[in-house]
């Protein structure tokens, strides 16, 4: 939701539509992610993993179109972009609770 709140051309129509899009999303990367991340694997490596930004835009845009009206997104370009920030998001999220798991243990 907080990524729809800079972008018009992402929409989100209520708290229950991006809860169903985080959960539908979340299926998603489990079990469509890792079929994808195989074919594509060529052009994952070749991109040094970059390419794995595109996929997560991909399955944003499948969200997008499986649940409609409710859930927005215009464009490939916009899901690409969302995917990179949610990227950033999860790399920084990420970073901080394992920084305090291993200072919890050290």
């Amino acid at each position: 939701m907080a990524v729809a709140g800079y972008f018009q051309s992402f929409y989100i129509k209520s708290f229950t539509a991006a809860l169903i899009a985080s959960v539908l999303l979340s299926l998603f990367h489990i079990f469509l992610k890792p079929i994808l991340i195989l074919l594509t694997l060529p052009v994952t490596v070749l991109s040094l993993g970059l390419f794995l930004i595109v996929i997560n835009a991909a399955l944003l845009k499948l969200t997008s179109w499986v649940i409609g009206s409710s859930f927005v997104i215009d464009g490939f370009g916009m899901a690409l972009g969302a995917a990179l920030i949610l990227s950033i998001v999860n790399i920084i999220v990420q970073s901080v609770i394992f920084d305090n798991k291993k200072q919890k243990r050290g």
